[in-house]
């Protein structure tokens, strides 16, 4: 790991969390607007808080940083560009849409359109972000 540039890691990184944020805010404030409200109060939950939206952007910026990280240490192998950037966003992607997002979806008992919806937006999100991040990306 002595050629990734770990400044790049982290100005790429930035990139893909704020391409990350972006589409969280644009699925979470439109596309599921009414449904999150009807879940809210279905479950009888609180509309979010300000100290948890600061955790969830913080977070997602360090999720952006992790995908780029996770690009650079895989570009040795597969070699630099958007194919091995939407590769390193598949993996992220798993990770937080696809396994988290099926697993809460059943036990949240979300409808099943719902979740291919979303699952499918996290994939298009992430691809986005890691092309995104990688563009930033160049070894030490």
């Amino acid at each position: 790991m002595n050629n990734i540039n770990f400044g790049r890691v982290v100005l790429g990184g930035l990139l893909a969390g704020l391409v990350l944020n972006v589409g969280e805010f644009l699925l979470n404030s439109f596309v599921l607007a009414s449904q999150m409200k009807d879940f809210m109060a279905k479950h009888n939950f609180s509309e979010p808080s300000g100290s948890f939206i600061v955790v969830a952007v913080g977070l997602t910026f360090v999720m952006g940083i992790v995908l780029v990280l996770g690009y650079a240490c895989i570009r040795t192998r597969l070699g630099p560009g958007v194919k091995t950037a939407i590769i390193a966003g598949l993996f992220a992607w798993f990770g937080v849409y696809f396994y988290t997002g099926i697993i809460n979806d059943v036990l949240f008992g979300i409808p099943m359109g719902t979740t291919v919806m979303v699952v499918v937006w996290g994939l298009v999100e992430y691809a986005v972000a890691a092309v995104a991040g990688a563009w930033l990306y160049k070894e030490a």
